[in-house]
């Protein structure tokens, strides 16, 4: 059924409830990187590493946030969304400590991977949940606000990671995002229902899984949606990568500063992404995607060109990028419910394979861009305008037939709760 409003037209608590819990869980990874962003160049110097061999520990925790879900999805289908969440967190908070405490870079980019592992439990479930609960503009309605709560880390993380830097150290931010683990817990335990229930579980199996995997890859439709995500994160991750070095290095930003500078971005993202409910009731969900990624791919573009031609400047950065993280803050939680919209069946699988593909492009494109990078600003910016032209070309292809029956438009009904 619809998504519980009062008379006013505002989201029941129930339904903010789910918003806010589900927004902190997935906000567990992310600010796992982005709160030490800023330290990046500091830990560089401390463990006597270049910046390449830095962000080695960024790529090590995508591609462990990406393949661990291949786990984690099935294990909630099969058992419930809440133990497989426990599990992960755990992990995640030991993974934590072990950052916290490496003595060289290698020991702290294998941490890393830990950290990863744990933390993609609370990247795939959380999306299965929303699927469980919702379905079409509800979903995105659920997706947006779920997206809102997770803001607190790419607006408020790296401000904090400076923060913490300048009186405790870059250490000292693991030892702050073990304890974000243990609140993780605690609200798993204590706010969040199982959506999976034991009727639903009976035919779910890892035999199923495999073979579930197999008809998702053989479907071009949700692969295509995947990878128009895919791509508008990866151009994320790329500038999750670079952007400390560029701002800090090249422009010569403090920490602080760059994480206000970062954290504009998020704002965008965020508060765009806040009208796709509305947008969808109104158009359908397919109609927002194509102008949103158009927007983006136009942008960037303009940004790559004018840097190539040799203007490099902070400020055309800062304000290209705002107004195309707004576009691309449309394209991101649209295209995920689309993508899930078909598969409520197996929702905790089709996310964890979407979270796989889309994480394991970051990291092949973040690695890709490292080969090119010289220090300025060009390499990175060159990344995310290839990623959002291929995110583009994505979404011309998939998206340019008929709708595919309900998952186009807002008169979706989402199933009863």
């Amino acid at each position: 059924m619809p998504a519980p409003v009062s008379p006013a037209g505002a989201p029941r608590p129930k339904f903010l409830g789910h918003a806010i819990i589900l927004g902190l869980l997935s906000a567990i990874g992310p600010f796992a990187i982005d709160m030490y962003l800023p330290a990046l160049p500091a830990i560089g110097e401390s463990l006597r590493a270049d910046s390449n061999t830095v962000q080695v520990s960024i790529m090590a925790y995508f591609m462990a946030l990406g393949f661990g879900q291949l786990f984690y999805g099935p294990v909630s289908d099969m058992v419930g969304r809440k133990p497989p969440l426990y599990f992960g967190i755990t992990v995640f908070a030991i993974g934590s400590l072990g950052c916290a405490l490496a003595p060289d870079i290698t020991t702290l980019i294998a941490f890393r991977f830990v950290q990863g592992i744990g933390a993609c439990a609370c990247s795939a479930i959380p999306r299965a949940v929303v699927r469980d609960l919702h379905r079409g503009p509800d979903a995105a309605k659920l997706m947006s606000l779920l997206m809102l709560v997770f803001s607190v880390s790419p607006i408020l993380a790296p401000l904090a990671g400076s923060l913490v830097i300048g009186v405790a150290g870059w250490r000292a931010i693991f030892w702050v995002i073990a304890a974000s683990a243990i609140l993780g817990l605690v609200l798993t335990a204590m706010g969040l229902k199982e959506t999976r229930p034991a009727s639903q579980r009976v035919e779910s199996s890892i035999g199923g899984a495999f073979r579930a995997y197999g008809s998702l890859l053989k479907d071009r439709h949700f692969l295509g949606l995947v990878f128009i995500g895919a791509f508008g994160m990866s151009g994320f991750f790329v500038f999750l990568a670079n952007s400390s070095f560029v701002l800090i290095n090249h422009y010569g930003l403090s920490p602080t500063l760059y994480s206000f500078a970062f954290s504009i971005n998020a704002v965008s993202f965020i508060g765009v992404s806040q009208f796709t409910s509305m947008l969808g009731r109104r158009y359908g969900l397919r109609a927002i995607v194509r102008p949103a990624v158009t927007i983006y791919a136009v942008l960037m573009v303009l940004l790559f060109v004018l840097f190539a031609l040799g203007f490099d400047h902070l400020a055309i950065m800062v304000v290209l990028l705002f107004i195309a993280n707004g576009a691309l803050g449309l394209v991101i939680p649209t295209s995920a419910v689309l993508a899930l919209e078909d598969h409520g069946a197996l929702a905790g699988t089709a996310s964890a394979l979407m979270g796989t593909l889309q994480f394991a492009t970051g990291s092949g494109v973040i690695a890709l861009v490292g080969l090119f990078v010289d220090g300025s600003a060009l390499p990175m910016i060159g990344g995310m305008a290839a990623c959002a032209v291929t995110s583009f070309t994505f979404a011309f292809v998939t998206l340019r037939h008929a709708s595919r029956g309900g998952t186009a438009h807002a008169s979706v009904k989402a199933p009863a709760e």
